[in-house]
């Protein structure tokens, strides 16, 4: 029954996103389309298409392990190093094109700064690192206020400096405790079970995954935009829109649209 309706699910991504030979303004318009009635999956594939490349250990961006004074910053690469990889594997011209893509695989959550909760690309020796797929956008993420309250709260349980809360996240957290007064008490519990698991990963694992949650929130509740955590906000909101996404399709030259569903599904072969 299942493979019954993924077949059809496939038949109808295929008529409604295949399209003629056309100009980026085609690729546009074929990619709004797709985007309003699918919800973004189909470009989501495509940019995680894009992050598998980059993580190949033989031909991928050059990750490493950083030692730097009494400590390691484990699995990063440099922002000089992700531009020139864009640019050779997707055969990019200019520097600024493959600084754009890299732009909008921040602003959608594949990879981050790690000292950063801006969510954009330097070109220089800056390090970023990238996301864990149980995070990817197309997993349909929406979490809710007392998820975003247990993060926090277990935050303040850590004494590292590299977890304390920014001035955004401490008026945040002392909003949602005002909100949830009532159910606080069960809201520290799971933060505190939480900080319990993660204090026995091993210390350089642990380093990577608070990384990677701490992004995972800078995408889904962002400091640049004031959110009143009172109202019901969608807080995806301040990241690039999917449908100037389709700029991707643009930069990579990629013209012709014929079964592009098929293709994005393929992912490793869409480059």
């Amino acid at each position: 029954m299942y493979k019954g309706r993924e077949r059809e699910r496939s038949r109808e991504e295929g008529q409604f996103c295949s399209s003629t030979r056309g100009t980026s303004a085609d690729v546009h318009h074929t990619i709004s389309r797709c985007i309003a009635h699918y919800g973004g999956y189909l470009v989501y594939k495509l940019m995680e298409a894009i992050i598998e490349k980059m993580q190949d250990e033989n031909t991928g961006v050059p990750v490493k392990t950083v030692k730097s004074f009494m400590t390691k910053i484990p699995s990063v690469f440099t922002g000089t190093d992700l531009v020139a990889w864009l640019a050779r594997h997707l055969n990019l011209e200019e520097t600024w094109e493959a600084l754009h893509v890299a732009h909008l695989l921040a602003a959608h959550g594949y990879l981050f700064p790690i000292d950063d909760h801006c969510l954009t690309v330097k070109n220089d020796n800056t390090y970023y690192r990238f996301q864990t797929p149980y995070f990817w956008p197309s997993n349909q993420w929406e979490p809710e206020n007392t998820d975003y309250a247990v993060y926090l709260c277990k935050r303040t349980m850590q004494n590292k400096a590299r977890l304390e809360l920014a001035d955004y996240e401490a008026e945040s957290l002392a909003r949602l405790q005002k909100m949830f007064s009532r159910k606080w008490e069960f809201i520290f519990m799971q933060a505190e079970a939480q900080s319990k698991v993660d204090k026995k990963r091993d210390k350089l694992e642990r380093k990577v995954l608070d990384s990677q949650e701490r992004a995972f929130w800078d995408v889904h509740r962002p400091m640049d935009i004031y959110v009143d955590l009172d109202l019901d906000f969608d807080f995806t909101g301040a990241r690039v829109p999917l449908d100037e996404v389709g700029q991707l399709l643009e930069v990579l030259k990629i013209r012709n649209v014929q079964g592009l569903s098929q293709r994005i599904q393929e992912k490793g072969k869409v480059l």
